[in-house]
């Protein structure tokens, strides 16, 4: 088995992530902790107990889901013996980038959550709120060139793009608030569903500059070596080892579309025809967004979600097993 480590991004948070491992695991218990101690708030406390609008703002969300990731991942070596570079690649969508990152080494667990946490207000301070929009086009029409055609009918009227490109069925546009209106009409002109999604402020589109202006003065002081196993950077949708590519890339990053599916791909390709050669993905820490994907663009690859103690013991004893 190849295996790949997946870590999710915005919208997997929820009231109790990562309570079970808490409870079980000290080293569990020591991530939270040195979290809580390089952001200098009680993060772990509003995890285990809300409210949900206050885990739910972004930043927050984003430290918190990295915080239950990287938990899991210090429970699988700690208490199980798992070493990361046993994977071949990791990846994370949008702030699961820096999860991954920081499971494999590259960055420090503290300078992680500090990286995130003024992500997360970057990234709101970038556009007012009510001025940006994004949605979701679903269904069995919505691929990436009905996608497109959308966002060019919006870019007509302001900034307009394809921000996630998650898979066949479920893409995500941002922009301007006008914009996205236009191009629901035409994405549902071409037979696809359109959703309005409740965010604060338009992910992964040229409106956010001002918060890649700012990431990139943070990251441009951060300590990142190489990770010790190739990261699958979202806006490469190829691997990546080399920290000062890594540093650029998070930056474009802010902007950038998260060519997730294309990752995906890339990485169920069988290596032998320019691919990953990846036969199982593991996703890493709070909820199932990324297997459901997974099983939805590498339907032969072996998908799982790691979320509870149980599953963490029972992957190792797989893994270790030959399974």
């Amino acid at each position: 088995m190849t295996l790949a480590l997946l870590f999710p991004g915005q919208g997997s948070q929820a009231v109790g992530m990562g309570a079970q491992l808490a409870d079980a695991f000290a080293s569990a218990r020591e991530v939270f902790a040195e979290v809580d101690e390089a952001l200098g708030q009680k993060l772990s406390v509003l995890m285990r107990e809300g409210p949900e609008d206050q885990l739910t703002l972004t930043e927050n969300a984003q430290p918190a889901l990295m915080a239950v990731s990287v938990a899991a991942i210090r429970v699988l070596k700690v208490e199980f013996g798992f070493d990361v570079a046993t994977a071949a690649y990791v990846a994370g969508h949008s702030l699961g980038e820096y999860s991954a990152l920081a499971a494999a080494g590259a960055i420090s667990l503290s300078d992680t959550a500090r990286l995130l946490k003024l992500r997360g207000q970057a990234m709101q301070r970038a556009v007012p709120v009510g001025q940006g929009a994004m949605a979701s086009l679903i269904g069995p029409k919505t691929d990436l060139a009905l996608a497109e055609a959308a966002a060019a009918a919006g870019a007509e009227l302001g900034v307009c793009v394809v921000a996630n490109d998650n898979n066949a069925g479920n893409i995500v546009i941002s922009g301007e608030k006008a914009a996205v209106d236009r191009a629901i009409e035409k994405a549902k002109e071409l037979g696809a569903r359109a959703i309005p999604l409740n965010v604060s402020a338009p992910f992964h589109c040229p409106l956010m500059q001002p918060a890649a202006d700012e990431m990139a003065a943070a990251l441009a002081s951060a300590t990142i070596l190489a990770p010790v196993v190739p990261v699958v950077a979202n806006v490469l949708a190829r691997p990546e080892s080399d920290p000062e590519v890594i540093r650029r890339l998070l930056v474009e990053q802010v902007t950038g579309r998260v060519r997730w599916r294309e990752s995906m791909e890339w990485m169920a390709t069988p290596d032998s025809q320019d691919g990953g050669g990846v036969t199982r993905f593991v996703e890493i820490g709070s909820g199932k967004v990324l297997t459901g994907m997974a099983k939805r663009i590498a339907p032969d690859a072996e998908c799982l979600p790691l979320n509870t103690p149980e599953e963490l013991e029972a992957f190792v004893k797989g893994v270790t097993s030959g399974e």
